[in-house]
């Protein structure tokens, strides 16, 4: 079997190739490469090899799991499946240097096309422009509040650089993906760095970890939820099963009293009785 590679592209986008040639070895990790796409070629970088690179591919689900792992012609029932492209080969000296103009090329692109979407009145935001490296298309990607119809750009954009043009709407975390960033906690954003895709985040999961609601002081630079409130949930949700919730009333030996706050790290529960004393109590103390 051909073993199953991991490119990386502009903005973290990954996708998964092949290496044909059974004769050498596959590229080593943080190797250009040029790769087959649907429209010719492009340039990018081996990000992950090997089981690794399988297991992300198979978890992927860009391809709605249709894309065999070894090139087949057809599906059992006789429709056509795209297998995964091949890489073409290794990048040379020149190849780089014309995907290091193109990325310089990319920042004129994407004034530019913010100056037509002025112009054509669309209420639309230009985050980033990616050229695919022979030029045969050009991808504006761009983020929007509703549907925009945005034809009339398309064509405008089209005789402009006289290529292929792809509007590509995208979220606000896809955003804050491709632009990178660096978030609160002073590191790399996660979304942009070893995070494989963002989750919905609601204001629940800050509540069930006794964090502010206010989404100011919980909300990352693309303006959403942090993504890192998913990460201690689990424990959260699984240590407040073992503590009385909070506003219930318990009966201990000084008579009904109303859970105020609970601690889940020291594991103390805070109650206040009717004559409004309050008093802390150990949750073994308050099983027992």
């Amino acid at each position: 079997m051909t073993s199953v590679i991991e490119v990386r592209f502009k903005g973290n986008r990954r996708e998964y190739f092949t290496w044909p040639t059974q004769d050498s070895s596959p590229p080593r990790i943080d190797t250009p490469v040029i790769v087959e796409v649907e429209r010719g070629q492009d340039f990018g970088v081996v990000s992950a090899l090997g089981e690794v690179a399988e297991k992300k591919c198979t978890r992927c689900g860009a391809c709605g799991g249709s894309q065999p792992l070894t090139p087949s012609p057809q599906s059992e029932k006789g429709n056509d499946i795209p297998p995964i492209r091949n890489i073409v080969r290794l990048a040379t000296p020149d190849d780089r240097k014309v995907a290091s103009d193109l990325r310089i090329n990319e920042d004129d692109v994407r004034r530019t096309a913010r100056d037509r979407v002025r112009q054509h009145n669309l209420p639309m935001k230009v985050s980033d422009a990616e050229w695919q490296w022979d030029k045969r298309k050009l991808t504006i990607y761009f983020t929007a509040e509703q549907r925009v119809d945005f034809r009339a750009l398309v064509r405008d954009l089209a005789g402009l650089f006289r290529t292929r043009i792809e509007l590509r709407q995208i979220g606000a975390r896809d955003e804050a993906k491709r632009l990178d960033g660096i978030g609160r906690c002073g590191r790399q954003l996660c979304i942009a760095s070893w995070l494989p895709e963002g989750r919905p985040v609601s204001l629940s999961l800050a509540k069930a970890q006794g964090l502010s609601l206010n989404p100011v002081q919980i909300s990352g630079p693309c303006g959403r939820l942090l993504c890192c409130l998913h990460y201690e949930h689990d424990f959260y949700v699984q240590q407040r099963k073992r503590f009385p919730k909070e506003g219930k009333t318990v009966k201990t030996p000084v008579g009904n009293e109303r859970v105020i706050a609970v601690d889940i790290f020291r594991e103390r529960v805070t109650l206040r009785a009717d004559d409004g004393a309050t008093r802390v109590v150990a949750l073994d103390q308050l099983h027992a």
